[in-house]
């Protein structure tokens, strides 16, 4: 069987375009991804980055308040075990992710709990190849994959995420744990001077670790940044370990210069934010379809979610190297639906 839609990927995007594409009645096939060890360390498990958050405190129609009941009624015991109990503060990402999943069960929705590993673009129908090694043929696909965030590899940055190390600083800064607290920046780059600007309107102070004597991000980015005064510079300096504890998550990172492993720093600190990049999930593309610079999908004409491959569309972080957000994933969610819907109808295959 030829199916009309395949969706690639279980984040924002994906569970948005696959709620849409099942009301119109194109019965989309999603693959969540596959749970492998691989893709615990990758950060690529099922349900998205927004499964690897706590509490989510931005996403609109969630304010804070206890979901429990609510969620033991509507979301299958067996996907509740892995969930914490519920905090107040807004709703947690796990919570969110399962919600979202299950409206699109509601309306529909087939879930292969498998990874994507090829996808011959070269011709319609495509076909795709499955990590098991199953073949499924589509009509129309929408690679909804996302980015994961970068992080150095330290086996305490592991230990402690989501326990005061997170890679998203608009996503978590204002969180509790984090106000009014000395917070540490990874990077040099623009996107760790914006971090670190956004980050001191809720901490004490904020730590800037580069390991180089000047910023790679642009003059005006570093400027603010620099000239903060809730902002302080480590010079020259790598991260050695993430301090913390069971009780308290993170408290501490230590640091070295890196001309003098001997020389070595403990900063105290509530939030080790990461923002050395992200990397957007496309080896299993194998270059078919044109990114830009940084790997993310083009898409090839404006506001729509076009790839470069007709009939195959790009929606939430894979396509999107700026805003990086649930909402705007989702929003682009819809977006690749409906222009799936309509592409499908122009070829008369809905």
């Amino acid at each position: 069987m030829t199916e009309k839609v395949i969706i690639i990927g279980s984040g924002p995007s994906g569970w948005a375009a696959a709620i849409y594409t099942a009301r119109a009645d194109l019965k989309p096939l999603v693959f969540e991804g596959a749970i492998t060890e691989d893709n615990r360390l990758k950060g690529t498990l099922p349900l998205g980055q927004l499964a690897l958050t706590t509490e989510v405190e931005n996403y609109p129609g969630f304010p804070a308040g206890n979901m429990a009941t609510y969620l033991d009624n509507s979301i299958d015991k067996s996907r509740r075990g892995y969930m914490n109990d519920h905090s107040g503060h807004g709703v947690s990402g796990p919570e969110l992710m399962e919600l979202m999943r299950q409206q699109a069960v509601n309306f529909g929705t087939r879930i292969n709990t498998d990874d994507i590993v090829d996808v011959d673009c070269s011709k319609q129908p495509f076909v795709l190849t499955t990590l098991s090694g199953e073949k499924y043929e589509a009509h129309s696909v929408i690679v909804a994959t996302g980015a994961r965030a970068n992080y150095l590899g330290l086996p305490s940055e592991e230990t402690y995420k989501n326990a005061g190390v997170s890679a998203c600083a608009v996503c978590d800064g204002a969180l509790p744990r984090f106000r009014n607290q000395p917070l540490a920046v990874i990077g040099g780059g623009d996107s760790a001077m914006e971090e670190a600007t956004f980050l001191t309107k809720f901490a004490s102070k904020v730590f800037i670790i580069h390991r180089r004597e000047e910023f790679r991000a642009s003059k005006i980015m570093a400027e603010r940044a620099l000239a903060n005064p809730k902002i302080e510079v480590k010079w020259n300096s790598v991260v050695d370990e993430v301090l913390g504890n069971d009780e308290k998550g993170v408290t501490g990172v230590r640091i070295q210069h890196v001309d003098d492993a001997s020389k070595k720093e403990e900063l105290p600190i509530t939030g080790y934010f990461a923002a050395i990049g992200h990397t957007p999930n496309t080896d299993f593309l194998k270059g078919q379809l044109e990114t830009n610079s940084k790997g993310y999908l083009v898409w090839t004409t404006p506001q729509r979610t076009y790839t470069s491959v007709e009939g195959i569309f790009a929606a939430g972080d894979v396509a999107d190297d700026y805003y990086r957000q649930a909402i705007t994933a989702a929003g682009t969610g819809c977006m690749a639906a409906l222009d799936a819907e309509r592409w499908l109808a122009s070829k008369g295959l809905e």
